[in-house]
């Protein structure tokens, strides 16, 4: 596989840091709400302290369970909004998610993306039902939107085996990595699995930068807290030598939280403090986004049910960013029951940020005055 022609990405970095996946909005007969889609947006971009990256029908945007039309006007308006509403000072990258359950539609979808000069695209090969091969396939059909275009967007590929199609592999093989990553437009990975999986590719990582930067994203975000966990007494250091053997002294490149869509500033100064590796502030956010988990969970008679989606936007709801909760259909929902616990325990959960947090650093539903961000090193 070849590199192929630049298509004007010479010199382009990925974007590290907090990329969120927002849902969609819908409402009772899943249409999406256009206004309070933009309402996320802004909410989520925190003028400034929330996301470095809003990822567009997603998984978490429920992009499995809508036509190709919703897939397309989600990401519109998502980066209409952004456009408005993102600081210069801290420019907000919009990608696009381009999966569709057949080739045909996927190739559509960059095609607008590409039209609408989307930051990136975001492809989940596995979730296509109708691949022969992802490799071939991102090449061929992704690449050959670029050729006859004469230019190109980012592309990062997706790996998430709750979302393969039948018959497809659970998660991508190393060596398709490795051959896709040659590929100029190819410029990372979101790993949706536990530190062993995401250690696979991190420990391939040199191999994927050979033509230029390969940016690997943890889809699990919590696991930031044990990757980048100081080395404190013995079982502290025995801790880092096996994060260490694991990755292959490759941290990843940034996070995609799904939590972060009502916790945005929360995410993005759990970043900055596991960056930082401060201790100290690392086991407060741990608490908080750990608690936000928890309070996802429930019991019933199958046992442990954890609809994250349906408790994203129940907690959008609660802080009045949203007033339609609504869910599509097939995605795990809330009973009325559940709905009101879940209240609770978000309500509670915010009282305790809001104490145990620093100050300013507690998601804001209106605009905030501005503030300085500062970064603490341990």
């Amino acid at each position: 596989m070849e590199a192929g022609p630049s298509h004007n990405l010479a010199g382009y970095v990925p974007r590290p840091g907090l990329s969120i996946p927002l849902i969609t909005v819908l409402d009772s007969e899943e249409r999406i709400v256009e206004a309070e889609q933009r309402a996320l947006v802004r909410f989520t971009v925190q003028d400034g302290a929330g996301a470095d990256v809003l990822f567009a029908a997603g998984t978490t945007g429920e992009w499995d369970r809508m036509d190709n039309p919703r897939r397309q006007e989600v990401s519109r308006i998502v980066l209409d909004e952004c456009r408005r509403c993102a600081p210069r000072e801290h420019p907000v990258e919009v990608w696009f998610g381009i999966t569709a359950h057949t080739r045909r539609e996927t190739v559509e979808n960059l095609v607008f993306a590409l039209e609408h000069r989307a930051d990136a695209a975001v492809v989940a090969p596995l979730s296509i039902r109708d691949l022969d091969g992802p490799a071939e396939f991102v090449e061929r059909e992704l690449g050959g939107v670029f050729e006859r275009a004469g230019r190109a967007i980012p592309v990062f590929l997706y790996d998430n085996s709750e979302i393969h199609a039948p018959g497809q592999a659970l998660h991508l093989h190393t060596r398709d990595v490795k051959r896709m990553s040659q590929l100029d437009y190819v410029r990372g990975i979101k790993v949706t699995a536990n530190k062993s999986v995401l250690g696979n590719y991190t420990r391939a990582a040199s191999n994927f930068k050979l033509a230029h930067e390969f940016a690997i994203y943890a889809g699990n975000p919590l696991l930031i807290f044990d990757l980048f966990a100081p080395a404190e007494g013995v079982a502290g250091l025995a801790r880092r030598y096996w994060n260490r053997y694991l990755t292959q002294h490759s941290l990843p490149y940034g996070i995609v939280a799904g939590p972060a869509n009502p916790m945005p500033r929360e995410w993005q100064r759990a970043w900055q403090v596991c960056r930082a590796q401060n201790a100290d502030l690392m086991e407060r956010y741990r608490s908080v986004l750990e608690g936000f988990r928890d309070a996802c969970s429930f019991t019933r008679a199958s046992g442990v049910y954890q609809p994250a989606i349906a408790c994203f936007k129940a907690a959008l709801a609660e802080l009045g960013v949203l007033s339609s909760d609504a869910v599509a259909r097939g995605t795990p929902s809330l009973s009325e029951a559940e709905r009101r616990e879940f209240a609770r325990r978000f309500n509670e959960l915010r009282a305790r940020s809001a104490e145990t947090l620093e100050p300013g650093w507690t998601s804001q539903t209106a605009s905030p005055a501005p503030r300085t961000v500062t970064h603490h090193h341990g």
